[in-house]
């Protein structure tokens, strides 16, 4: 049963992604693609909560964080190494090794989560401030102005490695929509395998997998870690789609990514990729209507999945889907039962 549901997902999943992938960009506007650009990068970003949150059970407040160190490698690379592909690479490798610095001390210091998310959050807001402050020809990493408030300014942008053309819009789209289903087929890899097993275990009752000769310790650093480089993924899209500055840090960021999450459903992957779209969507519309504020409206929506759908979207939509099929089960055992 287990294994049909997977494939069931998978197979939806890879539909979607194709849908997006070749049939959408073809009707869509030039505006849409980028702000669906935008939206497939910050899909990658509530991905990675869902993974080590959901199924790690690792709270960590500090998603945020390597995301903006991300984008922010991402940028200084590519000013420095004169190719955007070099940038790219960094924008992975400096938040996961971040991440394995900063878990070493937490997991090996055997701090609970709740220590674990203060820390995350307090380590966020640490790296906001000084971004935040370093405004003025003074504060550069080689080639690379760091830009203070204001972000970076010129960020290079995404060329083919093979032509060195700088990617267009379509092409930067396309390649977000790739870089989330990879991501989300990394993650489902790493949960199918023995270590993912383990984690997930651990998550259940860490100190009876240590019983059973588990140190949880690494299981924890390596997955927090992982989680680490998905939201650098992230941050190096949206550095292309928007910009690097130091609002990727703020705690708006932090909050939003776990409102995703909570909303889309805990202890899915697809469902806070869903969770974060659809916010970012109506969050939008309202921003353009002004109608309500945006945050406003995301704080009323939290509020009522917390207290009315606390499973999330994903599993509301699952069960819903269950029993209908349920019910057409009955009805036919009944028709059936007739004519006999």
């Amino acid at each position: 049963m287990i294994l049909k549901r997977t494939y069931i997902e998978l197979t939806a999943v890879t539909l979607i992604a194709l849908f997006a992938l070749i049939v959408f960009p073809k009707f869509a506007q030039f505006y849409t693609i980028i702000s669906s650009t935008i939206y497939v990068s910050l899909a990658i970003l509530a991905l990675s909560l869902a993974f080590i949150w959901g199924y790690g059970g690792i709270l960590c407040f500090g998603q945020a964080a390597f995301f903006g160190l991300g984008g922010y490698a991402y940028a200084v690379g590519a000013w420095n190494f004169d190719a955007t592909v070099y940038g790219a690479l960094l924008a992975v490798i400096v938040p996961t090794v971040f991440a394995a610095a900063l878990g070493y001390f937490m997991f090996y210091g055997r701090l609970s989560d709740v220590y674990l998310g203060v820390i995350t959050l307090t380590v966020t807001l640490i790296l906001f401030k000084l971004v935040n402050s370093t405004g003025g020809d003074a504060y550069a990493i080689g080639k690379a102005k760091l830009g203070g408030f204001n972000g970076m300014p010129g960020t290079p942008l995404l060329e083919n490695p093979l032509t060195e053309e700088v990617l267009s819009p379509h092409a930067l789209y396309g390649l977000a929509v790739v870089l989330l289903f990879f991501s989300y087929l990394l993650c489902k890899a790493v949960l199918a395998s023995r270590f993912g097993r383990v984690v997930v275990a651990i998550r259940e009752n860490e100190t009876r997998a240590e019983l059973l000769g588990y140190d949880a310790r690494p299981y924890k650093l390596i997955f927090f870690s992982i989680g680490a480089g998905l939201a650098g993924i992230s941050g190096m899209l949206f550095a292309n789609a928007v910009f690097v500055a130091p609002t990727m840090f703020d705690m708006a960021s932090t909050a939003r990514i776990l409102i995703w999450v909570i909303v889309g459903g805990l202890g899915t992957l697809v469902g806070p990729v869903i969770g974060c779209i659809s916010l970012l969507m109506i969050t939008t519309y309202l921003g353009k209507t002004g109608f309500v504020d945006p945050n406003i409206a995301l704080g009323v929506i939290l509020i009522v999945f917390v207290l009315l759908v606390p499973r999330g979207i994903l599993p509301l939509l699952d069960d819903g889907l269950n029993w209908v099929l349920e019910r057409l089960k009955i009805s036919r055992e009944k028709s059936g039962g007739r004519v006999l």
